[in-house]
């Protein structure tokens, strides 16, 4: 053992503790049982078995402990944006994709295929970059690794200032925020506007956060540790006391992640201008050159503007294999063109043949919620790999790789379509865009969406 530290050995890990014990002692606190003179008892902690805790300070313990359940914000509603709620809707047990037999997988394909006729296929490249990253972009200090994502930040902020979003009198929540490099680098594109408010949405414990580290003291940042499937916006308190006009945003929004973010705008907060068990909303604020849109449905027994307090929706999406049918807000549109729930399962698995082909995994793939950020700055969302789905001997000879890659991509293509259907429906003007390079990026594909009465057309 390192003097000064525990002498416990720690068989897991295979080293010593790296505590530093008490003053004349060999042990720390959670190895101190290993010392013959120490008498105390220590037990799992039956909150977390994964530490110890002394037999006789157990209840000290359960009140501090930070495993405890800890009270709910006001704005935690429990499941509010899970979507699908009628069980019997779910699946039963599905076969993997490598169990399928030629002509079952043939006929998925056939599917597919059927499904995605008519669509468009090729999406337009929109790469662009924004002045606020200029200087981050030309130092070299910066790695390989860390211009990538520069790169796609700055592409993102390019297409938010095309759609009219970077501007004063806006709250921009950011979904899985991670670190918080999103909101970092609005802020500082931002940095003569008044009036801006950034929320942080991230259900994990994140070190290195940069939102800490914004220049401009008159912006505010407020970090939401919740799951998105149980915020409701409408209930922030930051939002109930300024009422801005919301920006939703995000950078590699894994799976379902960007189902549950697109129900929390989309509805869940929307609802607050809708009436329904809520006191009216007031109008949105038009000042400072910032236009809300207006719906002006004649199903309204009156020609009032209905306000939408969602002023545009800007989202890098990634990680299709890890949609939920259960939370995929396209359900709609899936049943008519013929698909259900199991067919989305085998789409959603055979999505990710087209980042991964038949490679082997390198990098643990981050949970629904986590960006980029969390995983030391890898791309571990392209490099999911499922073996059991698409590295099986059994599709060998059925399929090439460009084939499956061009199947994993037709995939993504649809789960992607029916998100831009239900935006469609809900007033939205919605769109698909390339906004990086595949050589930056394999998940290169942004999600943009406007009030469709407040799309303000770009000279081109």
């Amino acid at each position: 053992p390192v003097p000064g530290r525990c002498a416990y050995f720690v068989e897991r890990k295979k080293r010593f503790c790296k505590m530093i014990p008490a003053p004349g002692r060999r042990f720390c606190g959670e190895h101190g049982q290993q010392e013959q003179e120490n008498d105390r008892k220590r037990i799992p902690c039956p909150l977390d078995p994964k530490h110890t805790v002394y037999e006789d300070q157990l209840q000290k313990h359960l009140k501090k402990c930070n495993s405890r359940e800890k009270p709910k914000p006001v704005y935690f509603v429990q499941d509010i944006n899970a979507g699908l709620k009628d069980v019997a809707e779910i699946p039963d047990k599905t076969v993997p994709i490598s169990s399928l037999s030629k002509e079952e997988l043939e006929n998925l394909i056939i599917k597919l295929k059927k499904a995605s006729n008519g669509l468009e296929l090729h999406l337009k490249e929109q790469i662009l970059s924004h002045q606020a990253l200029q200087e981050a972009l030309n130092d070299p200090k910066n790695g390989e690794s860390a211009f990538k994502h520069l790169k796609q930040q700055a592409s993102i902020l390019g297409n938010m200032e095309k759609l009219h979003l970077l501007g004063p009198g806006r709250c921009f929540v950011e979904f899985g925020a991670g670190r918080g490099k999103l909101s970092h680098w609005v802020d500082v594109a931002l940095q003569n506007v008044e009036n801006v408010q950034f929320l942080l949405v991230e259900r994990a414990t994140t070190r290195f956060k940069v939102d800490g580290k914004h220049k401009r003291r008159d912006s505010i940042f407020e970090r939401l540790q919740v799951d998105i499937q149980h915020l409701c916006l409408k209930k922030v308190p930051i939002l109930e006391t300024n009422k801005l006009p919301v920006v939703g945003m995000g950078k590699h929004l894994c799976g379902a992640a960007t189902d549950l973010a697109l129900r929390c705008l989309v509805e869940s907060y929307t609802a607050c201008c809708d009436g329904e068990n809520e006191e009216p909303a007031p109008k949105c604020s038009r000042t400072d050159k910032t236009e809300v849109a207006s719906n002006n449905s004649g199903d309204n027994e009156s020609n009032k503007e209905d306000c939408k307090p969602v002023a545009g929706i800007v989202i890098a999406l990634c990680c299709h294999h890890k949609c939920d049918w259960t939370h995929y807000v396209g359900r709609e549109f899936f049943k008519s063109v013929g698909l259900g729930p199991v067919e989305f399962h085998y789409f959603q698995r055979m999505s990710s043949w087209a980042t991964c082909g038949m490679r082997e995994a390198t990098t643990k793939a981050p949970t629904s919620e986590e960006s980029e950020d969390q995983t030391n700055d890898t791309e571990g969302h392209e490099e999911t790999f499922i073996k059991t789905d698409g590295g099986s001997d059994t599709l060998q000879g059925i399929l090439t790789v460009e084939e499956r890659k061009e199947i994993g991509c037709l995939c993504k293509l649809l789960i992607d379509h029916g998100r831009i259907e239900y935006l469609q429906q809900r007033g939205y003007k919605a769109a698909l865009q390339y906004y990086t390079e595949s050589a930056v990026s394999l998940e290169n594909v942004l999600l943009t969406a406007v009030p469709s009465p407040s799309l303000i057309p770009v000279p081109t």
